[in-house]
């Protein structure tokens, strides 16, 4: 009895074996055939209407915005920086840009803001303007513009894409001289924002965003937090084509700048502005409260006007 016991018990082992074995099978040949996975149900499509979107009477400061004036050292620089950004996506193609800096008051919002100003007054296309530092967001106070619903209410899923968006209600009637010419830029503001901003940007609706945007805007640029103070603005960055990053003249240390650059080295960086140098050696008409130039990563310490390069 005990052999055919053990005659039973092996045969019983090999049957399972067998079974195991075609279970696998079969499933190892239902996910190499894409006919026999589970349908994925493709993203849906966000149609925009630009001339929907809500209008606000924002105010901007012309202290916050030397680009709204028809002339000025101001003008002329970002004149200067609107033209090397064109230059770049001849390069390679670029429309969505991250604005950073290594650490807090180093003016990469007032960069990113007026940047976006010098492009809308130069272009008939249409500018896309978001406040990604939720944690202390300035571009609406800058603007003069509400803070009301904003990307955090997107990002947590508590609004659609066309209701974050807000224009200027005067520039649309055009009834405000200087800002008159801006009725082609978009704003998004961050919204109400608590603690969990990291939690928020690293969610991938950031992505989502802007692939949904992007169709409708020329450029769209986005203002992040500083990079060496909080995660944000890596978060922020898989969203972007390139990254542009601020210093500030006279503040900003070289190594502050240098760890600034590595912490973007996964991504396409366009180079530095040098932002508030307030002399410079080789004009004296261009001595402004604010002056901003562009400089080569690999660029001299001496001051100097210089270029903006950028990097594939």
């Amino acid at each position: 009895m005990s052999r055919i016991h053990e005659a039973l018990q092996r045969a019983y082992l090999e049957r399972g074996k067998m079974s195991v074995s075609t279970d696998v099978d079969v499933v190892e040949r239902t996910e190499a055939i894409p006919e026999l996975a589970e349908p994925q149900a493709p993203p849906a499509k966000t149609e925009l209407a630009l001339e929907n979107v809500a209008q606000y009477p924002w105010n901007p400061s012309m202290l916050a915005f030397p680009t709204l004036a028809e002339r000025g050292a101001g003008v002329e620089q970002f004149r200067s920086l609107r033209s090397r950004v064109y230059q770049a996506r001849y390069e390679a193609p670029l429309k969505t840009i991250l604005i950073a800096s290594g650490m807090p008051e180093e003016g990469k919002s007032f960069v990113v803001a007026n940047l976006a100003m010098s492009l809308a007054r130069n272009s008939i296309h249409h500018i896309l303007l978001i406040d990604g530092d939720l944690r202390r967001p300035t571009l609406h106070s800058m603007l003069g513009a509400p803070n009301s619903l904003g990307l955090a209410d997107y990002l947590v899923g508590k609004a659609g894409l066309a209701d974050i968006m807000q224009r200027d209600q005067r520039a649309a009637s055009g009834n405000t001289a200087g800002v008159d010419s801006i009725s082609n830029l978009t704003f998004i503001p961050s919204g109400k924002c608590a603690d969990n901003s990291s939690e928020l940007v690293a969610n991938h609706r950031i992505e989502e965003l802007v692939a949904s945007a992007s169709p409708y805007f020329d450029w769209i640029l986005i203002d992040a937090p500083p990079v060496l103070a909080v995660t944000d603005a890596m978060e922020l960055a898989r969203a972007a084509d390139a990254v542009l990053l601020v210093a500030r003249g006279a503040t900003t240390t070289y190594e502050v700048a240098q760890r600034t650059k590595a912490a973007f080295s996964a991504r396409r960086v366009l180079g530095f502005v040098l932002n508030a140098v307030k002399d410079t050696p080789h004009n004296r008409s261009y001595n402004y409260n604010y002056y901003y130039h562009a400089k080569p990563e690999g660029g001299s310490q001496d001051g100097q006007q210089k270029e903006f390069g950028s990097q594939g």
